[in-house]
């Protein structure tokens, strides 16, 4: 058996109101005692059991949050797409449409060419504390790129998302019902056994809602779970779509009426938020203020991709959270970790509660605070995966 014991930590979010102050659960001079890859106890210092663990870290009065939880990211992909982001840094719009960019790479690219660039990111994504990332296909678009970009995402997380109706391909641009036909019955039976998850692009320039709807229905009958990427580019059906399926979450929801919010109070869906979207294409932030206080689960990740949102860092997204989408600090580490984990419906991470995996990460500060206080600074010292220190 391995257990260690991460001692005198300055500020401990263990996302557990139960154990500490706040939502957010916060103990002041804390220590957590980790056995065999899950947290077994946290708490003040004064009350760490005696010979609880047979390692011992000295968090030097340090902060320790979960780990993030990135529930929204598109990394089986080849290329970039840098001059297109230089065009819309000079004016030009975002639209659905270059996604056919990265798509004619992706399916130019080896298996290995497409596996080192996934590994790449994931390795990215740990280094600023992301523990835990979901990630899609769509970039292929076809049955046998589609089934090779699962397969590719399914060696680095359980967390894998059928995106077949991401885009329409050019080779079907004159006929979209038959691409979705093509999305919902044999590139469906070829990527459900690599997938937990089902998503769709609603949006002008990709998706309807009764597209929409007909795609997830198939993936539902398939045992995938529904996602809806939705209100991105305007208000539309995605979000109403998204409630009426059950689905795992809603994510953007950067536009949305007054009966999309309504509809997402109402259920169970997460709103997850990405705002590296609005940032890298100078759209208006969604206003988290406006969910939150309406009673929605609110998520953050990064949605890393190479057109509209190139990056891994949620302590960027934190940042941007806090300073442009109404967000207090708390508010966003919580939707970050635990948020994120509720959009994965996961239980065992996104909290340092006993009987969570032990995912941790050690800031080079003294409270979670200053991911937003300190904006671009790399302040992740340290990060357990599942117990265990990583590179």
């Amino acid at each position: 058996m391995t257990s260690l014991l991460i001692d005198h930590i300055g500020s401990l979010v263990t996302n557990d109101p139960g154990l500490g102050e706040g939502p957010l659960g916060v103990i002041e001079d804390a220590a957590v005692v980790v056995q065999d890859g899950v947290v077994v106890w946290a708490g003040p210092r004064g009350g760490t059991p005696e010979g609880a663990a047979r390692d011992r870290f000295d968090a030097g009065g340090r902060a320790v949050i979960p780990g993030f939880v990135d529930s929204h990211a598109h990394l089986v992909f080849a290329g970039d797409r840098a001059r297109e982001f230089e065009a819309r840094m000079s004016g030009r719009p975002y639209t659905a449409g270059g996604i056919r960019t990265t798509v004619a790479a992706t399916r130019a690219a080896t298996d290995e060419g497409l596996r080192r660039n996934v590994r790449r990111l994931v390795a990215e994504a740990l280094r600023s504390g992301t523990t835990t990332v979901e990630c899609k296909s769509g970039y292929g678009l076809t049955i046998q790129d589609e089934e090779r970009g699962l397969r590719l995402a399914a060696e680095h997380t359980p967390e894998v998302t059928y995106l077949g109706a991401h885009v329409v391909p050019p080779e079907y641009a004159g006929n979209p019902d038959a691409y979705v036909d093509l999305v919902r019955g044999p590139m469906l039976d070829a990527c459900a056994p690599h997938a937990r998850w089902i998503d769709v692009f609603c949006e002008r320039g990709a998706f309807d809602g009764d597209q929409t709807r007909a795609i997830l229905e198939a993936g539902a009958r398939r045992g995938l779970v529904p996602r809806v990427h939705a209100g991105q580019l305007g208000p539309g059906p995605g979000v109403a779509v998204a409630v009426e399926l059950g689905a795992a979450s809603a994510d953007h929801v950067t536009h949305l009426t007054d009966a999309d919010v309504d509809a997402l109070a109402s259920g169970s869906t997460v709103a997850t938020l990405l705002p590296g979207a609005e940032f890298s294409t100078r759209s208006p932030y969604p206003d988290a203020r406006r969910l939150l206080d309406a009673g929605v689960t609110v998520a953050l990740a990064a949605d890393c991709n190479p057109g509209s949102s190139y990056t891994t860092n949620i302590p960027f997204c934190v940042a941007l959270a806090v300073r442009d989408m109404n967000m207090t600090p708390a508010e966003a580490v919580w939707a970050a970790t635990k948020g994120g984990a509720r959009a994965l419906r996961r239980t065992d991470v996104g909290h340092l509660a006993p009987g969570a995996r032990a995912d941790l990460v050690l800031l080079d500060a003294p409270s979670y605070i200053h991911l937003a206080y300190r904006p671009g600074v790399p302040l992740v010292a340290r990060v357990w995966k599942d117990g265990s220190p990583q590179p």
